[in-house]
């Protein structure tokens, strides 16, 4: 449990740096669109093996295309690699991704696939899964922004950033749609905004409890303005 009585995700290996500002960083949720395929794949070929955290992935894809991500996610690095099963367990370093037409949502321990509404037009929505995860998971989850158009992911992001997680966006100037990384900037303090040559360098030292994320102290003071902007996006979802 957590200090807010909350249930940590996934055990992660004890041999990392952590201090009473540092939480354990044991869920990673990715979102991307449209330009963020190669951005996943380099990320994936250059995460280590002993990668302590589980990822869950949300790509935007239409629901009558069947999902090559898996296998392709699989094939690029060292990681485990494939289509969340509904019910399956979040394990360290196993990188689930979300099938076409249905929403990945955490759970305590585990992931579920729902067919609730389309969210910003899509199904599966980022906002989907990184709501769920800031609701279970808290501080112990890191939120991904990547390239893409519009603006979902953004909403979720807050959400993560508002419990305590950290939020990392991938550099506007070099996404090639920047909608979905320039809203996410837009409405979120994000930790790190990175390119993509460092993107799993710098997930890898979140996870290990070496990046300067920010302290929970300074969360807090920020937190009234992420709350209303997850208020704002519920609205607009109901």
């Amino acid at each position: 449990m957590d200090r807010q009585g909350r249930r940590t995700l996934v055990v992660m290996e004890p041999e990392k740096h952590f201090d009473e500002e540092t939480p354990r960083r044991d869920l990673v949720v990715i979102g991307a669109s449209a330009g963020g395929l190669g951005v996943l794949k380099q990320l994936v070929s250059e995460l280590p093996a002993a990668f302590g955290a589980a990822i869950c992935v949300v790509l935007h894809i239409s629901a009558e295309s069947p999902s090559a991500l898996g296998p392709i996610l699989h094939r690029a690095g060292t990681l485990p690699c494939h289509a969340a099963q509904d019910g399956e367990e979040l394990r360290p370093g196993c990188i689930l991704v979300a099938p076409p037409d249905r929403h990945l949502i955490v759970e305590a321990g585990r992931v579920r696939l729902t067919l609730d509404p389309r969210e910003n037009g899509h199904r599966p929505a980022v906002d989907a899964l990184f709501r769920s995860a800031a609701a279970v998971g808290g501080e112990h989850v890191v939120g991904v922004i990547l390239s893409g158009a519009q603006n979902d992911g953004a909403v979720g992001l807050a959400a993560i950033k508002a419990g305590g997680g950290a939020a990392v966006v991938q550099d506007p100037e070099e996404a090639l749609y920047t909608g979905m990384p320039t809203s996410a900037l837009e409405h979120v303090a994000a930790d790190a905004v990175v390119r993509t040559d460092a993107l799993a360098s710098t997930l890898t030292a979140i996870v290990n409890g070496t990046h300067p994320t920010t302290p929970t102290r300074v969360l807090a003071e920020a937190a009234e303005t992420s709350l209303r902007m997850v208020k704002d996006g519920e609205e607009k979802v109901a």
